[in-house]
């Protein structure tokens, strides 16, 4: 029986690679959870194509809330910060807390996210915070860079490939200026 791991996953573009990589190894279990969306019609249009890979590629998603409140404040004090700084580390952490938290609740061992994946996300920055959560809750931190051996690009092609909406911001409204 293959341990069962909570994916944290931002968008479907980015889930397609990495579900792809751990479900030989793992049940997968995703877990879409960002508050940090903006606006919320953006949020679910970024949900529905979750889902819509979910069906596809029958994975389960978990569906956290919406609480853009939680984002704010979160990054309040951080509204200036630059794109990959200070505001993104507290949204990671945010996202991933939270994830780690849920994980329980699904019967899960193993923790990771997707955020990775994206050219602009350090796994530097991110794994670390992941570690941090997921040792907080018992699990174990699936620690990768998605984005390399072409993880970025095959996301790209297989987004294409399904016809998944492919978003042109990060998601919050700092990033979206």
């Amino acid at each position: 029986m293959k341990p069962k791991l909570l994916l944290h996953i931002c968008c479907g573009p980015c889930a397609t690679e990495v579900i792809r990589r751990l479900k030989d190894d793992f049940e997968v279990v995703g877990f879409y959870y960002n508050p940090n969306t903006y606006p919320e019609d953006e949020y679910n249009k970024r949900l529905m194509e979750v889902q819509r890979l979910s069906a596809l590629w029958r994975v389960l998603v978990d569906v956290g809330p919406y609480d853009h409140e939680r984002f704010l404040e979160a990054a309040r004090g951080l509204e200036e910060e630059p794109e990959g700084g200070s505001r993104c580390h507290a949204c990671y952490r945010l996202r991933l807390e939270e994830s780690a938290r849920r994980a329980g609740d699904n019967g899960c061992t193993h923790l990771a996210t997707t955020l990775t994946i994206a050219p602009m996300k350090r796994a530097a920055v991110i794994n670390p915070i992941g570690r941090e959560a997921a040792a907080r809750y018992g699990l174990v931190f699936v620690e990768e860079d998605w984005k390399k051996r072409d993880g970025f690009k095959r996301s790209i092609e297989l987004s294409k490939d399904l016809g998944l909406y492919r978003q042109d911001y990060c998601g919050c409204e700092f990033s979206r200026r």
